[in-house]
């Protein structure tokens, strides 16, 4: 790995989110929630609209730097704060853009902090990644 610094951009990317996105990922995590797939459901609940998993928008943005690790296993820690729903709209989907920052370097590794938003919002907070150095 190349010498890095604090604020150095080291990966991002947008994602296309659609309904059937959102249907596969229910299949694949167990999580049938109809507010993620049924409109008149997450009207009823008071929802803007079908919501992202949360889990799903959390497991894209970190997934945005394991091809610049090189290897997931270097990933030591993650967390976020879920801070506004990706609302995806039955034709337009929804894109979620994912800008890894560095955020800290030290002797144990690196802080890689993920800016996550949809929408010109940002929908993660305190998206942080510990990564272990090679």
């Amino acid at each position: 790995m190349t010498e890095l610094a604090v604020g150095d951009v080291v990966a991002e990317r947008t994602v296309h989110l659609d309904r059937t996105a959102l249907v596969r990922y229910a299949g694949a995590s167990g999580d049938f929630n109809p507010i993620h797939y049924r409109d008149d459901v997450a009207a009823r609940v008071g929802l803007p609209g079908v919501l992202a998993h949360g889990m799903l928008t959390m497991g894209l943005a970190v997934e945005t730097i394991v091809p610049w690790l090189g290897d997931a296993g270097r990933i030591l820690e993650y967390g976020v704060r879920f801070t506004r729903p990706v609302v995806v709209d039955a034709e337009t989907g929804a894109d979620v853009t994912v800008v890894a920052k560095i955020g800290l370097v030290d002797a144990e590794g690196l802080r890689v902090d993920l800016t996550v938003t949809h929408a010109d919002t940002t929908v993660l907070g305190k998206a942080q990644v510990r990564v272990r150095r090679d």
